[in-house]
């Protein structure tokens, strides 16, 4: 079971709090190791209690390009004290949105903005003019760089902190997200250039493919330089890592076809995943929600070894139907409870229920971490959670929270 490993996985800052009070652990202010999702930090102790198996290695810039780390005091809209990275800069404009800048610089335009009522930040799209004469691959290639000497001693010195209590690993290393439409406007950019706005980007797939193909392939010949240096540092202390977190469905259909899913993205997927396999021990992790049936066989091909979030409720995503075509050739990395209604809105009878099932039918002959179809969000009842948690560990036998 997994819960906080990396940014898909997570639980809101609001429920770890909620948690850790349940649990009767320390009282302390949580910290948001996330921003962007408001995502906070599950602590040893609280996975102790939860019965997690899995820790999150991740590197030190957040989403809005300022580090982990030099934490201090925030108040959450609902007025939950919270730690928060020292750069975490915001203020609040005229209609009342809570304003965050890239880097924690005011000077710059926000590049996301959270409601007062909100729990988490959208992103502000800053596109300049696009002019397709004098367009330039390179501008959207600003945040894909060769990796440093002191970022690969900034992954060295914080890996000795992760595994220690003997759970497995997973990383989110960075680099090869190619077209993850969260990133693509550059919120942790203070001034991007290219094509940032996001109707235009999902239009350019199609209307200037070969400028994003020339993107995607200078961004994975970066990656696959990066990895080999990383994996110098990092060697086999690490189980997986987080390939791509490219989201190709919606709640009924897709965003692209499969020929352009095999022509676009494919190649690259395959090149990041045959250097890993060839060269590592881990296991590659794709994310991407809503109905994806379509694609796995070609993600499959393409070398990916788990698949996350697993979102049963999307069209085509029948927990049996993926299990019996696909259960032999992916680890299913969620599916385990629906966060649209079922946690959040069901009662705790109702999770019961639905973990048993899930359980029941994705660990069938292995190949199946328990989590959540994608982060726990704020305002789910943790008695729910706990409904939840208690699910697995009658299922698998072992005393609840031990």
């Amino acid at each position: 079971m997994d819960f906080g490993s990396t940014g898909v996985t997570g639980i809101h800052v609001s429920c770890v709090a909620n948690l850790r009070d349940y649990f009767g652990l320390a009282r302390q202010p949580v910290k948001v190791h996330e921003p962007y999702q408001m995502l906070g930090f599950v602590d040893d102790d609280l996975k102790d209690a939860m019965g997690l198996d899995v820790d999150g290695f991740f590197r030190r810039k957040t989403l809005f390009g300022f580090e982990t780390g030099n934490w201090k005091e925030w108040r959450t809209p609902q007025g939950l004290e919270v730690l928060v990275p020292g750069n975490f800069e915001t203020t609040v404009n005229a209609e009342g949105y809570i304003l965050i800048y890239p880097e924690g610089d005011r000077t710059a335009a926000p590049s996301a903005r959270m409601p007062q009522s909100g729990y988490f930040f959208d992103t502000i799209v800053r596109q300049e003019p696009i002019d397709d004469e004098h367009l330039n691959p390179e501008d959207n290639l600003e945040e894909f760089q060769p990796i440093t000497a002191q970022e690969l001693a900034e992954i060295a010195a914080d890996l000795e902190q992760v595994g220690r209590s003997g759970r497995a690993v997973m990383a989110s290393l960075g680099g090869t997200a190619f077209g993850d439409i969260a990133l693509v406007p550059a919120p942790f950019l203070k001034k991007p250039k290219g094509i940032r706005d996001i109707s235009e980007w999902y239009l350019s797939t199609l209307a200037r493919r070969d400028y994003i193909h020339t993107v995607f392939s200078r961004q994975c010949e970066i990656a696959l330089q990066n990895l080999e240096k990383m994996h110098a540092v990092i060697g086999d202390r690490i189980d997986a890592v987080f390939v791509c977190g490219t989201d190709f469905g919606t709640q009924t259909s897709s965003f692209c076809s499969e020929s352009t899913f095999r022509d676009l993205y494919y190649p690259y997927y395959q090149q990041v995943n045959r250097w890993i396999h060839a060269h590592t021990n881990w296991k590659t992790f794709k994310h991407s929600c809503g109905s994806v049936r379509r694609f796995i066989p070609a993600m499959i091909e393409a070398g990916f070894d788990i698949l996350n979030p697993v979102q049963c409720s999307a069209t085509g995503m029948a927990a049996e139907e993926l299990k019996r075509e696909y259960g032999d050739k992916l680890v299913f990395w969620g599916g385990g409870i629906d966060t649209q209604k079922t946690l959040p809105f069901g009662t705790a009878e109702e999770v019961r229920k639905q973990v048993l099932e899930r359980c029941r039918v994705f660990s069938a002959s292995g190949g199946f971490v328990f989590n959540s179809v994608h982060n726990i969000q704020a305002c789910t009842p943790v008695e729910n959670i706990v409904a939840m948690l208690d699910a697995v560990h009658d299922f698998n036998g072992v005393p609840a929270h031990a």
